[in-house]
């Protein structure tokens, strides 16, 4: 039973990707192009080499942590929207010691600015999990507007206190401070394994021990948990720490691993761009991978495809926000109660 739900959440995923796949082509042919040729280099973009495949994870890397995170209160149900603020305060505390405490070098230097990472994005993200828990008001608006708070935060710091000499960025990380990169010449990182590794953590948690069933539970019908005597509000402050936390390590990793430095325009989308992802992925934390490398493929290849087929990049925020459309869509009709029948009907046939 739960493999045949497993696969079907799979399933609509990869149609919605088909479909919007589809659906992009239509475009690209109303704007007189072919989709072969224009579909033929956003993959040679993502794909065509080894800086290519580089570069591709390394813009998977950040979406699957905002992704992960995403993922982690949803489980709750709690709606995590503060991933970017959280993502950026867990930045901001990483390059903060690193750069200031220049005496401590290498690896005990990146392991306290990762920890940091990890404090500062669970601090922020437990702001709206303990004001929706004990006051009862709205996650969503609370995290967006921590989004903002978290932004000028760091903009103030680099065009003010951490500003290096007169240009509005902070000072880069020292090279000894820096993650190491695997893959020369590319860009690519160890917060990969990071990344990768915490995928499988999170799925552990979620599916193979009680806390994390607790957390499902919550999920599910909060009520009933209460009744049940789980500590509903405690679970709920919880997921939210640490799914501040896991954003707060991705903020530590880019820019222990890719930026370096804290300037205009860091993180920027992430945080919205991981809730998407994390629906899109069927809020499994396997799935969230698989779509935040795909999303990392359309980035990455859609600057080939305006290059090589002069098609605007724009094609490629329409097909992910088909993407998006397709998945919300088709989820939300598999839980209608006639579909769930249906469902119900075949697995009590198969007993």
């Amino acid at each position: 039973m739960g493999l045949r739900r497993s696969l079907l959440k799979a399933s609509i995923s990869a149609l919605s990707v088909l479909l919007a796949l589809v659906f992009g082509a239509f475009i690209i042919l109303i704007v007189g192009k072919s989709p072969f040729v224009a579909y033929g280099y956003l993959f040679k973009g993502a794909f065509g080499s080894a800086h290519s495949i580089g570069e591709t994870l390394v813009k998977a890397t950040p979406l699957l942590f905002t992704g992960l995170a995403a993922v982690f209160s949803y489980q709750c149900g709690m709606f995590n929207l503060g991933g970017e603020g959280q993502f950026i305060m867990g930045a901001i505390a990483a390059n903060w010691f690193s750069t200031r405490f220049s005496a401590i070098e290498g690896v005990p230097n990146i392991l306290i600015s990762l920890l940091l990472g990890i404090v500062a994005g669970g601090l922020w993200g437990a702001i709206p999990g303990i004001l929706k828990s004990w006051r009862n008001l709205n996650e969503m608006i609370i995290s967006i507007l921590l989004n903002y708070i978290a932004t000028f935060f760091m903009a103030y710091l680099y065009s003010g206190p951490l500003m290096e000499a007169n240009i509005p960025q902070t000072a880069a990380i020292a090279q000894a401070n820096r993650l190491t990169r695997f893959m020369p010449p590319t860009r690519v990182h160890t917060g990969l394994f990071i990344a990768v590794g915490l995928t499988l953590l999170i799925y552990y948690f979620l599916y193979s021990t009680a806390k994390g069933y607790e957390m499902r539970a919550v999920g599910f019908n909060p009520i009933a948990a209460r009744v049940n005597g789980l500590p509903v509000k405690r679970l709920m402050v919880m997921s939210f720490i640490i799914s501040g936390a896991i954003a707060g390590l991705g903020g530590a990793v880019e820019v222990l691993g890719v930026s370096y430095r804290l300037m205009a325009g860091f993180a920027a989308g992430f945080g919205f761009d991981g809730v998407a992802i994390a629906l899109i992925g069927q809020l499994n934390p396997i799935g969230t991978a698989f779509i935040a490398y795909l999303f990392a493929v359309l980035r990455v290849g859609a600057n080939t495809m305006q290059v090589g087929a002069k098609i605007p990049t724009a094609i490629v925020d329409i097909i992910q926000a088909v993407i998006i459309i397709f998945a919300i869509a088709a989820t939300a009709y598999v839980q209608l109660p006639s579909f769930q029948k249906v469902m119900a009907k075949i697995e009590k046939r198969e007993r």
